[in-house]
């Protein structure tokens, strides 16, 4: 964007491994751009941390990646309108928690869920798919609960999208809509 010009309206996808997060941001700027409105899907920083190195998970790795993933979002915020970011800090929160029962207090810090004019909690009612990243195939929906209610205790009124991509992709829309500065294109 140019110098003096707003950000870009910045969408947080969040929840459970498996629940179409990525497929939801990859749509969503693609009908954005289609519709020619400028907007970038923030992909999730873990895939691209632990491409690198064996997965491992302790604190001081779940803080970096949070850094990774709002460094990444940040790279991209360019002359977009529009960032869709696939996962956030909220998701290390989450992760940290339930690997090791805590966050670190630099994890907190970078926890920031009003950062995002809209907040998309994906529900956990589509298949889930193996993949060397995922390991709670049974417990999404109790995964799910502990995202809504970190998102409530911030104050955060999430939009919950589910079901087929379809009703998933109307109802993203429909929240966009309701807060784009005009009006935004029939999806």
């Amino acid at each position: 964007m140019s110098e003096g010009a707003t950000r870009p309206l910045k969408i947080a996808i969040v929840g459970p491994e498996s629940c179409g997060k990525t497929t939801l941001a990859r749509a969503l700027a693609a009908a954005l751009n289609a519709a020619g409105i400028a907007a970038a899907w923030v992909p999730e920083y873990a895939r691209d941390y632990f491409a690198e190195r064996p997965y491992r998970s302790t604190p001081e790795i779940i803080e970096e990646v949070a850094r990774g993933q709002l460094a990444a979002e940040q790279s991209l915020a360019g002359d977009v309108q529009v960032l869709l970011c696939d996962t956030t800090a909220l998701n290390c929160k989450i992760w940290s928690e339930v690997a090791h029962g805590h966050c670190s207090p630099g994890l907190l810090d970078l926890y920031r869920p009003g950062d995002y004019a809209l907040t998309l909690l994906a529900e956990p009612d589509i298949p889930w798919e193996p993949d060397p990243l995922r390991s709670h195939p049974t417990q999404r929906d109790w995964l799910f609960g502990l995202y809504r209610q970190a998102l409530e205790e911030a104050g955060i009124a999430a939009t919950r999208v589910g079901g087929a991509h379809e009703r998933r992709m109307a109802l993203a829309w429909a929240a966009l809509a309701a807060i784009w500065p005009g009006e935004l294109p029939k999806f």
